[in-house]
């Protein structure tokens, strides 16, 4: 009997749990030095305005290759760390406000479900982002890229599909916002992650990675832009 009850409180407390962890407040301080770094180069050479802005965790961070996989028009790579949506709608005033982007296509999310947000929480994040960012230009697009399904994580494949697919109805009764499915075209015919995207750690994208991505965020910028 006691053994039973341990066992309900365990049941009543798992959803409590959860809700406290989504709900918990982020550091966003330990980006300061990231965001810095930004602004000094910003005074250094200030970016034009009309850039196409790639802002998100570090699958943009270390998308190298931006200027050249885009070359039709100017890109600002301002990605940072294991960063998470709410950490670029906090900096927003910083690295997305002065730029005045011609458009925005933003990747994270996949640290938000490692570190205990829930999929909704995520879309959540998203949309406040959305909000923030046209907050300074009301009609700049706006593309999420689909959370990756990287080998590293693929224990959370069902919230990464959950969460892809509240993005993709948010965006959807949007204006000018997009959801850009990177995710199906990168899992195998099994359902499953490859590893032929990925470089050793599993979770960060290789060259063939990137070229993929590039072939999917290409046609919107294309059809956005002209």
């Amino acid at each position: 009997m006691k053994c039973m009850r341990h066992l309900l409180w365990i049941l009543l407390l798992c959803p409590l749990l959860a809700a406290a962890r989504d709900n918990r407040e982020n550091d966003h301080a330990q980006w300061n030095r990231d965001i810095a770094a930004f602004q000094a180069t910003d005074r250094a050479q200030p970016p034009a305005a009309g850039a196409v802005l790639f802002i998100g965790s570090s699958s943009i961070r270390m998308w190298r290759s931006l200027a050249t996989d885009f070359p039709q028009v100017r890109t600002l790579n301002r990605g940072f760390g294991g960063s998470e949506i709410d950490d670029a709608t906090f900096f927003a005033d910083r690295i997305v406000a002065p730029y005045h982007p011609r458009a925005i296509v933003m990747y994270a999310g996949d640290n938000d479900l490692a570190d205990g947000d829930s999929p909704a929480h995520v879309r959540d994040d998203f949309a406040a982002f959305v909000r923030k960012a046209r907050s300074y230009d009301a009609d700049v697009p706006i593309a999420f890229i689909a959370i990756k399904p990287s080998v590293a994580r693929t224990v959370l494949l069902p919230k990464i599909r959950e969460a892809n697919a509240l993005v993709r109805a948010y965006a959807a009764s949007q204006p000018g916002v997009s959801y850009l499915d990177v995710f199906t075209p990168m899992l195998g015919s099994d359902g499953q992650p490859q590893s032929r995207w990925f470089i050793a750690d599993g979770l960060h994208m290789n060259r063939q990675g990137y070229a993929l991505w590039t072939g999917v965020v290409g046609p919107w910028l294309d059809a956005t832009l002209r």
